[in-house]
């Protein structure tokens, strides 16, 4: 029978978009991994995964269903990641890795649906010196989550009952107190953010009265804790609790260039989340990174979603939900280092001051970087990186193309990789359940954040920073576009004064006439607040704040301090209460009324 011409060509569509030739695809089946066996499939995949570096352009295949991973079998690497932990914290940087994709070109991995269920700490996967690696349809998750959940059922004076989430597992110690356990480790140095009944996801000091309180089991999860009498916390609110030290990170794309995730749903990240370190043009389409809807759990990320260090080209983030961090959602910067000995006319060595960020190359010859005034955070001289080396895991040995410019300042200048600062954009994302920021976005480059939805976040939904003092995030961002977001109850915690959006870098000399931060347009967005203030800038410049909607239980505040040519015009709110400081040119056009 001949096939009609509509026929022919639905047959046609459908063979170009199918899987390469069976010589080109690798099942991971063909390696013996099986879901739902519930037995260790970490050798097994591992040798899928090396099996694909003979084929350049090859898709590897799972089949649907759950598989399970343990540390044995897995790769252990010395890797040393930025953000994570200081030689006190963490002196073995090992890092366990189940699912290792190490130096392969043009892989596709195809998931169809399949959950990576893990065991222990671990880091499930790393993209690790690859060239265009894609993960789609993928789910990751963790049996026991380096995390515990207790929510309030009964409180009374002197005494409240929890139940305990099941995916929680304790002990009550031989002294009648409660202990979290896991596959492998117990928690010891706990964090505790408590989520409100109004949906606010705050620091909390529960943890503390309950980790010294006597306790006894009710039955199994429900537990009954003896507190003092003024202890009320609310039935309903729920404890995440985590332990402090980031031994491992969620996922890490480390040295490498087109990595892409597509469909991937991450449902617990122990550390720092998906890490990219020194990795360039990176795509993330489509991510839930939250618990799963059936789970009943919270948190999701014991500290950022996502966390981008010294990346270049560009980053993309499309249509992804973040829901239950202890930290930020998406982080972009780069590193400091500090200018601590000059060792020649065109050499210094420069160190990292942050603790828990060292032991890499934060430079590359060919590299430009920029000499920065900490006191004004100005970048002054610029200069082409020649040779690098690690003198020890805290300091390296650079030379430049031409002498160490005479301004800089040993113990104080810094120096910024600029070649190694990526153009950022975040569109169609959702975020909440988090206690401190959405999006922090520290480049020089082109930044563009549109039509997203930022919903409770306890610190400001957007912080653009670039310090030299506190983590030593660089830099000054030069173009930023804030458009056609909602805004909803954001800063309820207060820092940066509780600003919806904060221009906040670290510098202490202040003049408006030398701006750090420049060209900022916030437009078409609309604001929920409850008389916290929508903008804090601080030495900003060309900042305009335009056809926005502010939605305010009471005169909407903008606190300017040191800004230069300043413009709010064309919103659609209350009379604003502008608040500068040491400020040029900050004209306030009348506003349609709400």
């Amino acid at each position: 029978m001949k096939l009609s011409l509509v026929a022919a060509t639905l047959f046609l569509a459908a063979t170009a978009q199918a899987a390469p030739a069976v010589g080109d695809t690798i099942r991971v089946a063909d390696f013996g991994v099986r879901p739902g066996t519930y037995r260790n499939m970490t050798p097994q995949l591992q040798a899928a995964i090396d099996s694909c570096r003979a084929h350049p352009g090859a898709v590897l295949l799972f089949e649907p269903g759950r598989y399970d991973l343990w540390q044995e079998g897995a790769v252990r690497k010395e890797i040393y990641i930025s953000n994570t932990s200081s030689e006190t914290e963490a002196p073995d940087k090992t890092k366990v890795i189940p699912l290792h994709f190490y130096n392969l070109d043009g892989l596709t991995v195809v998931g169809n649906g399949a959950t990576l269920m893990m065991h222990g700490l671990m880091t499930p996967i790393a993209i690790d010196s690859c060239l265009n690696v894609t993960l789609s349809d993928l789910t990751i998750d963790y049996e026991r989550p380096a995390a515990s959940e207790l929510t309030y059922t009964e409180v009374a004076p002197g005494r409240v009952v929890v139940r305990v989430h099941p995916d929680t597992r304790y002990d009550i110690s031989p002294a009648g107190r409660l202990r979290l356990i896991g596959e492998g480790w117990a928690s010891e140095r706990i964090h505790c953010i408590k989520l409100h009944n109004n949906g606010h996801f705050r620091y909390s000091n529960d943890w503390g009265v309950l980790a010294s309180a006597p306790v006894k089991e009710i039955e199994p999860h429900l537990l009954e804790f003896t507190v003092p009498e003024d202890f009320t916390p609310a039935v309903g609110e729920t404890l995440t609790l985590r332990d402090i030290i980031r031994y491992q990170v969620g996922m890490l794309n480390l040295c490498s260039s087109g990595t892409t995730l597509r469909d991937v749903r991450v449902r617990f990240m122990h550390g720092l989340g998906i890490v990219s370190q020194y990795s360039r043009d990176i795509t993330m389409e489509r991510g839930d990174c939250r618990p799963d809807e059936h789970s009943g759990r919270k948190l999701a990320s014991s500290a950022d979603f996502m966390h981008f260090s010294g990346c270049s080209g560009h980053i993309e983030i499309t249509q992804c939900n973040y829901a239950g961090a202890q930290d930020d959602a998406i982080n972009v910067h780069g590193t400091n280092l500090r200018a601590v000995e000059q060792l020649g006319s065109k050499a210094l060595r420069l160190r990292f001051m942050h603790h828990q960020t060292y032991g890499f190359l934060a430079y590359q010859p060919g590299d430009t970087v920029a000499f920065v005034n900490p006191h004004t955070m100005l970048r002054t001289d610029t200069a082409v990186v020649a040779s690098v080396a690690m003198a020890d895991r805290r300091n390296l040995d650079v030379t430049f193309d031409r002498p160490v410019p005479r301004s800089i300042e040993i113990g104080a200048t810094c120096v910024e990789n600029l070649t190694a600062t990526p153009t950022l954009h975040v569109a169609g994302c959702t975020f909440t359940r988090q206690s401190t920021r959405g999006i922090l976005a520290s480049t020089p480059r082109s930044v563009v954040i549109e039509h997203n939805r930022f919903d409770r976040l306890g610190m400001a939904a957007i912080l653009i920073e670039g310090d030299a003092e506190g983590w030593y995030e660089s830099g000054p961002v030069t173009n930023v576009v804030i458009r056609d977001n909602e805004f909803i109850d954001c800063g309820y915690a207060g820092a940066t004064h509780g600003a919806t959006i904060a221009l906040n870098p670290s510098n202490t000399v202040i003049d408006p006439r030398y701006p750090v931060h420049e060209n900022v347009r916030i437009t078409g967005n609309r604001f929920i607040t409850s008389g916290r203030p929508v903008l804090f800038a601080k030495s900003t410049g060309n900042l305009l704040f335009m056809g926005n909607t502010v939605e305010s239980a009471s005169a909407p505040k903008f606190l300017l301090n040191g800004c230069r040519d300043v413009t709010i015009t064309g919103n659609r709110m209350p009379a604003p209460q502008v608040e500068e400081r040491d400020c040029l040119s900050v004209p306030v056009e009348e506003s349609a009324a709400r």
